[in-house]
């Protein structure tokens, strides 16, 4: 990096509001140590201005009180000994008690070897107060500055519910250099570089320490949104749902000028801010994982991307793995879920059956039925095959006029019938594929009108439907997940 790298103190003079930082830190205990040992932390003491690898403290972002825990890097490179994970495992365990977002901002070359085992096995009690944090329902926010490795990458600063990056920081498991001596030969470039973890769906973001401040702000926005007594929404109005043809609806829903749901979140909702990846190294363009609001309404937001979706591209295992972090979000914050449906259908491909989509498609439904929070679909366009249902199971069901949900494309179902394409419109019909066949069944619980067409009225679609959306959270809100009984019932 080009840059010069600030300290903890300047970066948390720089995140938080002016005069508000309080620290909790008390002297770390330096007896029994080797002379030597103490000399060298005496002078990491004096080269860093700070007496340990890790501070912690509290203070106000945007007026809201945070606990923050922040890696020094020129205390012995940022490595964690017995005393840091006390620090790191105390300031964690005190963030839970006060129910405070935790924002973690780690620079480290991971275990401090002047310590050696003793020290490496702190990552398991630093892990457990991280996985502590997050059971008690609070955000726990990561910001993996230059460099971040080793122990430090593989607990703390991996288990963000939303993790951002430094430009250009060095991010990985194994230091370069350790990986030069033990094989002689160089680690690749351009490998353990933020703006790759990114990339492969490893981070949410890369970040510049001047713009940290605003968009953790606008996650916690969302993240410690009240859940219950928000404002009122009344029903939303809407006109009578023409009967349209079912070929008609079919073929309007794959309209390219359709608006999907980038469109849906730039004109309905009030605060968006994107996550990326399923943090496991994959990263699908035919989804998008959002933090979201719809009024005053929080959510986290798992939208099929018909903009991201090609003949090359269609969406494969590792969306759903995506939609599942999602899911995932949902349960440990208390956030409702909005899954949208709008697909061409998932990747029938080699690697897509040796990425193992039938059993992510399983997965999928498998949570979506159990999930410990409020979940709503929205049904926005397309609705092909299993990786559409896989969004589906949700405790309320909205739809767009012209969306439909089927077993195949119409024309893959007439080519098992009928042995051609020409019958698809005849097996859409016979298949009821449409969103006003599914809502007189009791699949669908409300329709969205089109007037008379998305593709016509596209940022008017999208604010009734965010409208409506707005409604459907808040009545959730108040009450609550509902049960495997009541979300299958809707199928009987």
């Amino acid at each position: 990096m080009s840059t010069r790298r600030l300290s903890a103190h300047e970066l948390i003079d720089l995140v938080l509001d002016a005069g508000s930082w309080q620290s909790w830190d008390t002297r770390p205990d330096r007896t029994g140590i080797s002379d030597d040992y103490a000399a060298e932390l005496t002078a990491a003491e004096e080269k860093s201005g700070v007496d340990e690898s890790v501070i912690s403290g509290e203070g106000l972002m945007h007026g809201r009180r945070v606990a923050v825990v922040a890696s020094e890097f020129r205390f012995l490179a940022g490595s964690i000994g017995r005393a840091a994970a006390d620090r790191l495992v105390t300031s964690i365990e005190r963030a839970t008690r006060e129910r405070l977002p935790l924002l973690a901002a780690a620079a480290s070359g991971g275990t401090r070897m002047q310590e050696g085992t003793p020290a490496f096995v702190q990552m398991v009690r630093i892990s457990a107060a991280v996985a502590e944090h997050k059971a008690a329902g609070l955000p726990y926010l990561v910001y993996l500055r230059h460099p971040t490795t080793g122990g430090v990458m593989a607990s703390w600063g991996s288990l963000g519910h939303v993790t951002v990056a430094e430009p250009g920081a060095l991010t990985g498991f194994l230091g370069p250099r350790v990986y030069e001596a033990l094989y002689d030969r160089q680690f690749p470039e351009g490998v353990q570089v933020s703006e790759n973890l990114y990339k492969h769906g490893i981070i949410d973001a890369v970040v510049p320490p001047e713009e940290i401040s605003g968009i953790l702000d606008r996650a916690l926005t969302i993240l410690e949104a009240p859940r219950l007594g928000i404002r009122a929404v009344p029903e939303p109005s809407d006109v009578a749902i023409p009967d349209v043809e079912t070929w008609e609806a079919v073929t309007r829903s794959r309209n390219p000028e359709r608006p999907g749901v980038r469109r849906l979140l730039r004109f309905a909702a009030t605060d968006v801010v994107p996550l990326n990846g399923t943090g496991q190294g994959e990263a699908d363009p035919g989804l998008l994982i959002a933090l979201a609001r719809f009024g005053e309404a929080p959510c986290v937001f798992l939208g099929q991307d018909r903009r991201g979706q090609t003949v090359a591209n269609p969406m494969g295992p590792g969306a759903l793995r995506e939609a599942r972090r999602g899911m995932h979000l949902a349960a440990e914050l208390g956030l409702p879920l909005v899954t949208v449906i709008d697909t061409q259908g998932a990747a029938l491909s080699v690697e897509a059956e040796e990425g193992g989509l039938a059993g992510e498609i399983a997965r999928c439904l498998a949570e979506l039925v159990t999930l410990r929070a409020p979940t709503l679909c929205l049904m926005l366009g397309e609705g092909n095959g299993g990786g559409a249902l896989a969004f589906l199971p949700a405790d309320r069901v909205v739809a767009a006029q012209h969306a439909w949900l089927s077993p195949l494309p119409p024309e893959g179902a007439s080519a098992i019938v009928h042995r051609d394409l020409d019958h698809a419109p005849e097996m859409a019909r016979a298949q009821q594929v449409r969103a006003i066949d599914l809502h007189r069944r009791g699949v669908v619980d409300r329709i969205v009108s089109e007037r008379p067409d998305a593709a016509d009225e596209p940022e008017d679609f999208c604010r009734r439907v965010g409208a409506v959306l707005e409604h459907e959270l808040s009545s959730l809100l108040e009450r609550g997940p509902g049960s495997v009984a009541e979300r299958s019932a809707r199928y009987v």
